[in-house]
Protein backbone atom coordinates (compact mmCIF):
# COMPACT_ATOMS: atom_id res chain seq x y z
CA UNK A 1 0.00 0.00 0.00
CA UNK A 2 0.96 3.63 -0.53
CA UNK A 3 1.53 5.04 2.96
CA UNK A 4 1.75 8.55 4.31
CA UNK A 5 3.47 8.35 7.69
CA UNK A 6 2.94 10.84 10.52
CA UNK A 7 4.98 10.38 13.66
CA UNK A 8 7.49 11.59 16.21
CA UNK A 9 10.13 10.37 18.67
CA UNK A 10 11.24 6.76 19.17
CA UNK A 11 7.72 5.34 18.74
CA UNK A 12 7.42 6.97 15.33
CA UNK A 13 10.99 6.08 14.40
CA UNK A 14 10.40 2.37 15.10
CA UNK A 15 7.21 2.29 13.02
CA UNK A 16 8.77 4.19 10.11
CA UNK A 17 11.74 1.80 10.14
CA UNK A 18 9.34 -1.14 9.87
CA UNK A 19 7.40 0.46 7.04
CA UNK A 20 10.58 1.21 5.09
CA UNK A 21 11.65 -2.44 5.37
CA UNK A 22 8.21 -3.75 4.38
CA UNK A 23 6.53 -4.25 1.03
CA UNK A 24 4.60 -1.00 1.52
CA UNK A 25 5.65 2.26 -0.14
CA UNK A 26 6.15 5.29 2.10
CA UNK A 27 5.39 8.29 -0.13
CA UNK A 28 5.51 11.10 2.44
CA UNK A 29 6.58 11.65 6.06
CA UNK A 30 5.20 14.33 8.35
CA UNK A 31 6.76 14.92 11.76
CA UNK A 32 6.76 17.49 14.55
CA UNK A 33 9.48 20.10 15.16
CA UNK A 34 12.13 19.20 17.73
CA UNK A 35 10.94 19.90 21.26
CA UNK A 36 12.60 20.85 24.55
CA UNK A 37 9.65 19.55 26.61
CA UNK A 38 11.10 17.25 29.27
CA UNK A 39 9.02 14.29 28.11
CA UNK A 40 9.46 14.89 24.38
CA UNK A 41 13.24 14.87 24.62
CA UNK A 42 13.63 11.50 26.38
CA UNK A 43 12.92 8.88 23.70
CA UNK A 44 13.92 11.14 20.83
CA UNK A 45 15.08 9.00 17.89
CA UNK A 46 14.54 11.29 14.90
CA UNK A 47 11.77 10.58 12.41
CA UNK A 48 13.00 13.50 10.33
CA UNK A 49 16.52 12.07 10.22
CA UNK A 50 15.29 8.65 9.15
CA UNK A 51 13.11 10.11 6.40
CA UNK A 52 16.00 12.23 5.14
CA UNK A 53 18.35 9.23 5.19
CA UNK A 54 15.94 7.32 2.96
CA UNK A 55 15.20 10.35 0.76
CA UNK A 56 11.51 10.36 1.60
CA UNK A 57 9.78 13.75 1.11
CA UNK A 58 9.45 15.34 4.54
CA UNK A 59 7.20 17.98 6.11
CA UNK A 60 7.70 19.33 9.64
CA UNK A 61 4.53 20.59 11.33
CA UNK A 62 3.02 20.94 14.79
CA UNK A 63 -0.41 20.66 13.19
CA UNK A 64 -1.11 19.09 9.81
CA UNK A 65 -4.60 20.26 8.86
CA UNK A 66 -3.72 23.17 6.56
CA UNK A 67 -4.46 23.60 2.86
CA UNK A 68 -0.90 22.64 1.87
CA UNK A 69 -1.28 19.24 3.54
CA UNK A 70 -4.74 18.69 2.04
CA UNK A 71 -3.54 19.52 -1.46
CA UNK A 72 -0.49 17.29 -1.20
CA UNK A 73 -2.63 14.41 0.11
CA UNK A 74 -4.88 14.76 -2.93
CA UNK A 75 -1.86 14.59 -5.22
CA UNK A 76 -0.35 11.54 -3.51
CA UNK A 77 -3.65 9.63 -3.19
CA UNK A 78 -2.35 7.36 -0.39
CA UNK A 79 -4.02 4.09 0.48
CA UNK A 80 -3.61 4.77 4.18
CA UNK A 81 -2.13 7.18 6.72
CA UNK A 82 -0.13 5.57 9.53
CA UNK A 83 0.40 7.57 12.73
CA UNK A 84 2.72 6.80 15.63
CA UNK A 85 3.21 9.41 18.36
CA UNK A 86 1.56 12.10 16.26
CA UNK A 87 0.68 14.46 19.08
CA UNK A 88 -2.00 16.79 17.68
CA UNK A 89 -5.54 16.26 16.38
CA UNK A 90 -5.82 15.30 12.72
CA UNK A 91 -8.78 16.61 10.73
CA UNK A 92 -11.15 14.27 8.83
CA UNK A 93 -10.52 16.44 5.76
CA UNK A 94 -6.95 15.09 5.82
CA UNK A 95 -7.33 11.42 6.70
CA UNK A 96 -10.48 11.20 4.60
CA UNK A 97 -8.27 11.58 1.51
CA UNK A 98 -6.64 8.18 2.10
CA UNK A 99 -8.51 5.18 0.69
CA UNK A 100 -8.51 3.31 4.02
CA UNK A 101 -8.39 6.38 6.25
CA UNK A 102 -5.79 6.59 9.02
CA UNK A 103 -4.61 4.31 11.79
CA UNK A 104 -2.77 5.25 14.96
CA UNK A 105 -0.54 3.09 17.16
CA UNK A 106 -1.00 3.93 20.84
CA UNK A 107 0.80 2.43 23.85
CA UNK A 108 -2.28 1.70 25.95
CA UNK A 109 -5.20 -0.68 26.07
CA UNK A 110 -7.81 1.65 24.64
CA UNK A 111 -10.41 2.85 25.44
CA UNK A 112 -8.56 3.45 28.72
CA UNK A 113 -5.51 5.72 28.86
CA UNK A 114 -6.13 7.78 25.77
CA UNK A 115 -4.08 10.94 25.46
CA UNK A 116 -0.57 11.42 26.78
CA UNK A 117 2.00 9.48 28.84
CA UNK A 118 -0.20 6.36 29.14
CA UNK A 119 2.54 4.16 30.57
CA UNK A 120 3.46 6.65 33.30
CA UNK A 121 -0.18 7.03 34.33
CA UNK A 122 -0.79 3.26 34.21
CA UNK A 123 2.17 2.51 36.50
CA UNK A 124 1.09 5.29 38.87
CA UNK A 125 -2.37 3.72 39.05
CA UNK A 126 -1.03 0.23 39.70
CA UNK A 127 -2.48 -1.34 36.56
CA UNK A 128 -1.83 -5.11 36.23
CA UNK A 129 -1.29 -4.82 32.48
CA UNK A 130 -0.54 -2.31 29.74
CA UNK A 131 -0.36 -2.81 26.00
CA UNK A 132 -0.45 -1.47 22.47
CA UNK A 133 -3.52 -0.67 20.37
CA UNK A 134 -3.84 0.02 16.65
CA UNK A 135 -7.03 1.96 15.97
CA UNK A 136 -8.58 3.96 13.19
CA UNK A 137 -8.64 7.72 13.56
CA UNK A 138 -12.01 9.45 13.68
CA UNK A 139 -13.13 12.89 14.78
CA UNK A 140 -12.82 11.94 18.46
CA UNK A 141 -9.38 11.71 20.05
CA UNK A 142 -8.15 8.07 20.43
CA UNK A 143 -11.69 6.66 20.09
CA UNK A 144 -11.72 5.14 16.59
CA UNK A 145 -12.43 1.46 15.93
CA UNK A 146 -9.73 -0.94 17.15
CA UNK A 147 -7.94 -3.00 14.50
CA UNK A 148 -5.72 -5.07 16.79
CA UNK A 149 -4.51 -4.92 20.39
CA UNK A 150 -1.74 -6.67 22.34
CA UNK A 151 -1.52 -6.92 26.13
CA UNK A 152 1.64 -6.75 28.25
CA UNK A 153 1.54 -7.91 31.90
CA UNK A 154 3.08 -5.61 34.52
CA UNK A 155 5.41 -7.54 36.79
CA UNK A 156 5.81 -6.64 40.46
CA UNK A 157 9.14 -4.84 40.07
CA UNK A 158 8.49 -3.29 36.63
CA UNK A 159 9.01 0.44 36.31
CA UNK A 160 7.86 2.66 33.46
CA UNK A 161 11.18 2.32 31.64
CA UNK A 162 10.90 -1.46 31.63
CA UNK A 163 7.42 -1.18 30.17
CA UNK A 164 8.52 1.36 27.56
CA UNK A 165 11.08 -1.11 26.20
CA UNK A 166 8.62 -4.00 26.23
CA UNK A 167 5.83 -2.08 24.51
CA UNK A 168 7.88 -0.14 21.94
CA UNK A 169 9.20 -3.47 20.62
CA UNK A 170 5.61 -4.36 19.72
CA UNK A 171 5.03 -1.27 17.57
CA UNK A 172 6.66 -2.46 14.29
CA UNK A 173 5.07 -5.91 14.17
CA UNK A 174 1.60 -4.81 15.27
CA UNK A 175 1.60 -2.03 12.67
CA UNK A 176 2.38 -4.40 9.82
CA UNK A 177 -0.17 -6.91 11.13
CA UNK A 178 -2.81 -4.19 11.17
CA UNK A 179 -2.01 -3.20 7.57
CA UNK A 180 -2.40 -6.82 6.48
CA UNK A 181 -5.81 -7.03 8.18
CA UNK A 182 -6.96 -3.76 6.63
CA UNK A 183 -5.78 -4.82 3.19
CA UNK A 184 -7.59 -8.16 3.50
CA UNK A 185 -10.74 -6.37 4.63
CA UNK A 186 -12.20 -9.48 6.26
CA UNK A 187 -11.87 -8.59 9.96
CA UNK A 188 -14.67 -6.82 11.86
CA UNK A 189 -13.21 -3.90 13.81
CA UNK A 190 -13.90 -3.48 17.51
CA UNK A 191 -15.98 -0.47 18.45
CA UNK A 192 -14.72 1.49 21.43
CA UNK A 193 -17.18 2.28 24.20
CA UNK A 194 -16.91 6.03 24.94
CA UNK A 195 -18.32 5.40 28.42
CA UNK A 196 -15.25 3.29 29.22
CA UNK A 197 -12.77 5.84 27.85
CA UNK A 198 -10.30 7.72 30.03
CA UNK A 199 -8.02 10.52 28.81
CA UNK A 200 -4.85 11.82 30.42
CA UNK A 201 -2.88 15.05 30.06
CA UNK A 202 0.83 15.46 29.42
CA UNK A 203 2.95 14.96 32.50
CA UNK A 204 5.14 17.79 33.73
CA UNK A 205 7.51 18.41 36.62
CA UNK A 206 4.57 19.09 38.95
CA UNK A 207 3.34 15.53 38.40
CA UNK A 208 6.56 14.16 39.94
CA UNK A 209 6.09 16.03 43.23
CA UNK A 210 5.52 13.72 46.22
CA UNK A 211 2.34 14.38 48.19
CA UNK A 212 2.76 12.77 51.60
CA UNK A 213 -1.00 12.52 52.10
CA UNK A 214 -1.04 9.79 49.43
CA UNK A 215 -0.95 6.17 50.67
CA UNK A 216 2.37 4.35 50.56
CA UNK A 217 1.46 2.02 47.69
CA UNK A 218 0.55 4.97 45.47
CA UNK A 219 3.79 6.77 46.37
CA UNK A 220 5.82 3.64 45.57
CA UNK A 221 4.00 3.52 42.23
CA UNK A 222 4.87 7.18 41.62
CA UNK A 223 8.57 6.38 42.08
CA UNK A 224 8.28 3.48 39.60
CA UNK A 225 6.33 5.70 37.19
CA UNK A 226 9.15 8.27 37.21
CA UNK A 227 12.19 6.00 36.85
CA UNK A 228 15.23 7.16 34.89
CA UNK A 229 15.36 8.73 32.33
CA UNK A 230 12.07 10.35 33.38
CA UNK A 231 12.18 13.19 35.92
CA UNK A 232 12.18 11.35 39.24
CA UNK A 233 9.66 11.68 42.05
CA UNK A 234 10.92 14.36 44.42
CA UNK A 235 10.42 15.99 47.79
CA UNK A 236 12.37 18.49 49.90
CA UNK A 237 14.62 17.95 52.90
CA UNK A 238 15.86 21.04 54.73
CA UNK A 239 14.59 23.09 51.73
CA UNK A 240 16.80 21.12 49.29
CA UNK A 241 15.23 19.05 46.54
CA UNK A 242 15.76 15.31 46.95
CA UNK A 243 14.82 12.80 44.26
CA UNK A 244 13.59 9.35 45.22
CA UNK A 245 14.80 6.70 42.79
CA UNK A 246 13.72 3.55 44.64
CA UNK A 247 11.01 2.98 47.25
CA UNK A 248 8.63 0.35 48.59
CA UNK A 249 5.81 -0.09 51.08
CA UNK A 250 6.73 -0.82 54.70
CA UNK A 251 5.66 -4.10 56.28
CA UNK A 252 4.60 -2.39 59.50
CA UNK A 253 2.12 0.44 59.96
CA UNK A 254 3.28 3.83 61.17
CA UNK A 255 1.33 6.73 62.64
CA UNK A 256 1.90 10.44 62.95
CA UNK A 257 2.23 13.41 60.64
CA UNK A 258 2.70 12.74 56.88
CA UNK A 259 6.28 13.39 55.83
CA UNK A 260 7.85 12.54 59.19
CA UNK A 261 11.18 10.68 58.88
CA UNK A 262 10.42 7.86 61.31
CA UNK A 263 13.03 5.09 61.49
CA UNK A 264 15.60 3.01 59.59
CA UNK A 265 14.46 0.03 57.55
CA UNK A 266 17.38 -1.98 56.15
CA UNK A 267 19.32 0.34 53.84
CA UNK A 268 16.30 2.62 53.67
CA UNK A 269 14.25 4.84 55.95
CA UNK A 270 10.52 4.88 56.69
CA UNK A 271 8.52 8.05 56.08
CA UNK A 272 5.02 8.42 57.52
CA UNK A 273 2.40 8.94 54.83
CA UNK A 274 -1.23 8.45 53.87
CA UNK A 275 -4.59 10.15 54.31
CA UNK A 276 -5.15 8.43 57.69
CA UNK A 277 -1.56 8.63 58.92
CA UNK A 278 -2.63 10.13 62.25
CA UNK A 279 -4.58 6.95 63.09
CA UNK A 280 -1.62 4.60 62.77
CA UNK A 281 -3.49 2.48 60.23
CA UNK A 282 -1.31 3.42 57.24
CA UNK A 283 1.83 1.72 55.98
CA UNK A 284 4.88 3.95 55.60
CA UNK A 285 6.94 4.58 52.48
CA UNK A 286 10.38 2.97 52.66
CA UNK A 287 12.71 5.26 50.73
CA UNK A 288 15.56 3.03 49.55
CA UNK A 289 17.68 5.25 47.28
CA UNK A 290 17.86 9.02 46.76
CA UNK A 291 19.56 11.43 44.38
CA UNK A 292 20.74 14.87 45.44
CA UNK A 293 20.63 18.07 43.42
CA UNK A 294 24.23 17.55 42.23
CA UNK A 295 23.30 14.12 40.82
CA UNK A 296 24.84 11.99 43.56
CA UNK A 297 22.82 8.81 44.16
CA UNK A 298 23.15 6.85 47.39
CA UNK A 299 21.26 4.57 49.76
CA UNK A 300 18.77 6.48 51.88
CA UNK A 301 20.50 5.41 55.13
CA UNK A 302 23.73 6.99 53.87
CA UNK A 303 21.91 10.28 53.27
CA UNK A 304 19.72 10.35 56.39
CA UNK A 305 22.26 10.04 59.18
CA UNK A 306 19.71 10.77 61.93
CA UNK A 307 15.99 10.18 62.19
CA UNK A 308 13.37 12.84 62.84
CA UNK A 309 12.53 15.91 60.87
CA UNK A 310 10.33 16.00 57.80
CA UNK A 311 10.27 15.58 54.08
CA UNK A 312 7.99 18.16 52.51
CA UNK A 313 6.32 18.64 49.16
CA UNK A 314 7.61 22.20 48.83
CA UNK A 315 10.79 23.94 50.07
Amino acid sequence: MRVVFMGFQTWGHRVLQALLKSRHEVVWVITHPESDHMYESIWDDSVAGLATEHRIPLLVRKYANDDQVVERMRELAPDIIVSSDWRTWLSPQVYGLARHGAINIHDALLPRYGGFAPLNWAVLNGEPEVGVTVHFMNDEFDLGDIVVQQRVPVREKDNVTDLFHRTVEIFPKITLSALDLIEEGTTPWIKQDPNEATFFHKRSLEDSRINWSWPADRLANLVRAQSDPYPNAFAYHDTKQLRVTSASVSRKRYGGTPGRIFCPDGEGIVVVCGPEAHTGREHGLVIERVRTVDGTELPARAYFRTMGGYLTSHP
